[in-house]
């Protein structure tokens, strides 16, 4: 009986204890990415995700750091996808070499459907000294390793591919980067084998995140930079009449010229580039004359003491080439007369 209780207790301690090269030695809170799988025995050792950042994505080997720029810059110029960004990176330790591992995720990609648009090892200037497959100098993330295990790994086992996936929700970019360590280096927290950072770039718009204006605020900026910007007064896209969700922005607005009977303002309509000149400044004067309506008819406010003008993308705060700045650009804003 003694025996059998502790062959029990045995199994119970063996079922609990994490097991070896699977999640249990991942960093804590990492995970793997649902598109991409990991290769097999290899454990997260650093771990970062973003909602919405932009990716420089390599296309070519490195040419130089510019340290006037502190720059990297290219053979080819970069793709620059904008959206979710994972990066995770993997440690594969043992008798296994960068390549072995790189071949693996390549046949993973195009299995799921991937493009590849850049593989170092069909690069003919993917060599010498003078060229960086991997970013010059550190690469923050939350690791328990170091923060320059990448950069100070030996040259010669260094890979880099990045590829792409259409989908009808957004296009999926992955970037790779290998090294591999020929032995164990504490400085860097380095065990001999392969290292893996994979970098996912889920492509989406922004999500607009600004906060309703009150009416107050809007003063305040009147008085510190002579006009106001609003991102509260929503439109469909090329479509000139508001949206509900514009109710508080106007309500405020209208508070606003309540409280100084004085003010007299007009209302400016901006836009991207996306569509050409003549179309964009015919919308943005609409927009603006559909925020002068509604603040005439809904709010009481006499039309004499507004005036609605339309500017398209003669005036961005931001540069329409990404869409993060067209983001920024679509607004309406408040200048005194």
């Amino acid at each position: 009986m003694k025996q059998l209780k502790a062959f029990v207790l045995l199994v119970i301690i063996i079922t609990l204890l994490p097991s070896t090269g699977l999640l249990g030695a991942d960093l804590a809170g990492s995970k793997d990415h649902p598109l991409l799988r990991r290769f097999a025995g290899s454990e997260i050792v650093g771990y970062h995700v973003k909602r919405f950042d932009a990716y420089e994505l390599q296309t070519s080997t490195f040419n130089r750091y510019n340290l006037e720029t502190k720059k990297l810059e290219y053979v080819k110029p970069p793709l620059k996808p904008e959206g979710r960004l994972t990066r995770i990176w993997y440690e594969a330790a043992g008798d296994i070499g960068s390549l072995e591992v790189f071949r693996n995720y390549l046949n993973e990609l195009r299995a799921k459907g991937f493009v590849i648009l850049y593989d170092s090892k069909q690069d003919q200037a993917a060599t010498g000294w003078n060229n960086y497959l991997a970013p010059f100098g550190s690469m923050d993330i939350q690791t328990n390793r170091s923060n320059y295990i990448f950069f100070a790994a030996e040259r010669g086992g260094i890979c880099a591919a990045s590829a792409k996936k259409n989908r009808p929700e957004g296009d999926v970019y992955v970037h790779l980067t290998l090294v591999e360590w020929g032995k164990s280096d504490p400085i860097y927290k380095a065990k001999r084998g392969a290292y893996i950072a994979v970098d996912i770039i889920e492509t989406q718009p922004m999500v607009q995140q600004m906060v309703t204006v009150t009416a107050d605020q809007m003063s305040n900026s009147l008085t510190a930079s002579g006009k106001v910007s609003l991102y509260g007064i929503y439109f469909d896209t090329n479509k000139w009449e508001i949206k509900p969700a514009s109710r508080a922005s106007l309500q405020e607005i209208a508070k606003l010229l309540k409280q100084q009977p004085a003010l007299k303002l007009h209302i400016v309509g901006h836009t991207d580039n996306i569509g050409g000149y003549e179309f964009n400044m015919g919308l943005s004067k609409r927009r603006a004359d559909a925020v002068v309506a509604s603040l005439v008819k809904e709010y009481g406010i006499p039309a004499t003491r507004l005036t609605a003008n339309g500017v398209a993308y003669l005036a961005p705060v931001a540069p329409n080439t990404a869409e993060s700045g067209r983001e920024k650009n679509r607004r309406v804003e408040l200048v005194p007369r």
